[in-house]
């Protein structure tokens, strides 16, 4: 099944782990919508620079830092997503419980080892 995927802290640089994962979640089907600091495009996907009232997003997956996820606090859990992927680096306790208060799993991983062992 595809799920609509929300990369929060895509980059246009196409070293960034998110471009990567923007690439190959496009490659693998996924519906995707983007929110990064500078406008642009990455694989066909518009990225947006502010938080958008995004519908049936299923997975939000995180490229920023615990500090600068604070400001999505709120905007997260107001998607109601079905889960919330940190990637490494991204690593939140505080978050973590937050989401589970509001009944959204959070999962440690990497978005390109979910998608390239069929886990994601």
């Amino acid at each position: 099944m595809k799920k609509k995927t929300l990369v929060i802290g895509a980059s246009l640089k196409t070293n960034r782990y998110s471009n990567i994962a923007i690439n190959r979640l496009t490659m693998y089907g996924h519906p995707l919508v983007a929110i990064g600091l500078k406008k642009g495009e990455v694989a066909g996907v518009e990225i947006d620079t502010e938080m958008v009232d995004y519908e049936n997003i299923d997975t939000v997956t995180l490229y920023l830092n615990p500090q600068r996820q604070e400001e999505y606090y709120d905007y997260i859990i107001s998607l109601k997503p079905k889960r919330v992927v940190f990637n490494p680096g991204t690593e939140n306790p505080e978050f973590y419980k937050l989401l589970k208060e509001n009944n959204i799993e959070s999962e440690v991983a990497c978005t390109l080892v979910l998608l390239g062992t069929n886990q994601y």
